[in-house]
């Protein structure tokens, strides 16, 4: 018999999930890390559109070998309580996805690493190993976040009461506005302002006291 769904978490990625920005470390690499983190420090507040703001990011990658992709994810820490509030939420009955601004490249990784069941992030182009600063396929917007919460919510036959989600920047708070239980992490000022919830510390598994408490 299959195990009932009890419950959906859905976060983001990048400052959430794990303690770094990925598209900020794809710009070291490539020896622009400052212009492409004040991109998007700026996307992350709300003040310039994340769509345009990732294009003009990635495009700044062009010509980066894939062989940068093992160099970022030597980088990357899951943030501390990440990986125990995933198991917990698990042992609870809960379904855990993330939605991503950042690419499947690295994420899709990270998820396996943490036995994730839902995974939506963007893909980069590639060209003969090299990266040709497009990105490939529809772009993780705000919409496609909230929407991403509904549909896995829906295939698992849960109430939008029974869902949590959670995230730093401005492009997640949609989704958060919608789920059952919001929680702002270590957010931007436009989402600890605008969110149900926060959590302004760097132990993503506070997150277990919320959710304990209001599901």
């Amino acid at each position: 018999m299959k195990n009932k769904v009890t419950g959906l978490l859905v976060m983001d990625v990048d400052s959430t999930l794990i303690q770094e920005e990925v598209i900020d470390l794809l710009g070291e690499e490539a020896g622009i890390g400052e212009q492409v983190a004040q991109i998007t420090e700026k996307a992350m507040r709300g003040e310039i559109d994340f769509e345009g703001a990732l294009r003009e990011r990635v495009s700044l990658l062009n010509g980066l070998p894939t062989t940068v992709f093992d160099k970022v994810l030597a980088r990357v820490h899951f943030t501390p309580g990440a990986e125990k509030l995933i198991h917990d939420l698990k042992e609870k009955g809960f379904k855990i996805g993330v939605v991503s601004g950042g690419f499947h490249e690295i994420v899709d990784i990270l998820a396996e690493q943490v036995g994730l069941d839902y995974v939506q992030a963007n893909r980069l182009e590639v060209e003969n190993g090299i990266l040709t600063g497009q990105v490939v396929g529809e772009i993780v917007t705000k919409d496609v976040k909230k929407n991403n919460l509904l549909k896995w919510a829906k295939e698992n036959g849960l109430g939008i009461e029974n869902t949590v989600a959670m995230g730093d920047g401005a492009n997640d708070l949609p989704m958060i506005e919608a789920a059952g239980v919001g929680i702002a992490f270590n957010a931007k000022p436009i989402v600890r302002e605008q969110a149900p919830y926060q959590i302004n510390e760097p132990d993503l598994y506070k997150a277990m006291k919320v959710i304990e408490d209001k599901m």
